[in-house]
C-alpha cells in the first residue's frame, strides 16, 4: 500500500504544484506553439519517470529503432494496465498525442496538461463526433504530431487475451499518410491491477513492432489492418512471454 499511497500523492502534488507552471504553459503556447509543445512533453515525462520510479518497475524497452524519425506516427498497442500510458509515453522520441476516452475531460488540471501534449476526447457513443475525433487526429500527424491509440477501445480485463482491435482506430494513419507502430506490452498489469489496490514492482517489456505502411498494403489487407495488427501484437506477445517468463 505504501507505493500506492506515494504514487497518489505524487500525481495529488504534481497536479496542484503544477498550476502556476500551466499558466506559464499558456503563455509561452500564446507566442511559440512548438516551445509549449516540447516543455509540456518534457514537464510530462519527467512526471511520468518519477511514478514509475515510485513502482519500482523495471521496464524492458525493445525495438526504438524502429520507430521513424522522418515523420509523424500512429502507435497502437494492446491495453490492460493504466500504466501502460506511463510507460509507452516516456519511450516516445517526439510530440505525441493520445486518443482518450472523453471521460478524462471531467478532471481538471489532468485534462489541461492533457490538451497540452496534444491529446484529443473520443465519445464512443456518439459516431459523429468520433468521426469528428479522428478527423482531429488526422490533422495532428499531418502537422507532425504523433498520435497514440489503443484500438481494442477500452482496458482489457483479462491477463493474455486481446479484444477485438477497432478498424476505425486506423483511419488516422491511413488518411493522415503515415505509418502504423505497433506495440506490444508485456505484464503491465503486474504493477497495479493484478492484485487491486496494492502497487508492486513487476518487469514490464514494451516493444516497438517495425512499421507498417497502409498506403503500400494492398486493399484487401488495408481493409483489414486491425484484424492484421492484433494478429502481429498477440503473436509478438507469447513470444516475449516465453522469453521473459518461461
Amino acid at each position: 500500500m505504501i507505493r500506492l499511497v506515494l504514487v497518489a500523492l505524487f500525481v495529488f502534488l504534481f497536479l496542484v504544484l503544477s498550476i502556476p507552471v500551466l499558466i506559464v504553459e499558456w503563455l509561452i503556447g500564446k507566442r511559440n506553439p512548438g516551445l509549449r509543445d516540447r516543455s509540456s512533453k518534457a514537464i510530462i515525462k519527467w512526471a511520468f519517470r518519477w511514478i514509475l520510479v515510485l513502482t519500482g518497475v523495471k521496464l524492458i524497452v525493445r525495438g526504438k529503432e524502429n520507430i521513424p524519425s522522418d515523420s509523424a506516427v500512429l502507435f497502437v498497442g494492446n491495453h490492460r494496465s493504466y500504466f501502460d500510458i506511463l510507460i509507452t509515453y516516456v519511450n516516445f522520441p517526439g510530440v505525441t498525442g493520445f486518443v482518450a476516452k472523453k471521460e478524462m475531460l471531467r478532471y481538471p488540471l489532468l485534462r489541461d496538461w492533457m490538451k497540452n501534449i496534444h491529446c484529443l476526447f473520443l465519445d464512443r457513443d456518439d459516431i459523429k463526433q468520433g468521426l469528428k475525433t479522428i478527423l482531429k487526429g488526422v490533422e495532428e500527424v499531418k502537422n507532425g504530431v504523433s498520435m497514440c491509440i489503443f484500438p481494442e477501445g477500452t482496458r482489457n480485463k483479462v491477463n493474455d487475451t486481446f479484444l477485438p482491435f477497432r478498424e476505425g482506430s486506423f483511419k488516422i494513419a491511413e488518411k493522415g499518410g503515415v505509418p502504423v507502430v505497433p506495440m506490444t506490452i508485456l505484464n503491465a498489469a503486474a504493477i497495479f491491477e493484478d492484485h487491486l489496490p496494492k502497487v508492486k514492482r513487476a518487469t514490464v517489456i514494451l516493444q516497438f513492432e517495425e512499421p507498417i505502411y497502409p498506403a503500400e498494403m494492398d486493399k484487401a489487407l488495408r481493409k483489414n489492418l486491425g484484424s492484421h495488427v492484433s494478429n502481429l501484437i498477440s503473436e509478438k506477445y507469447f513470444r516475449l512471454k516465453e522469453e521473459y517468463m518461461p
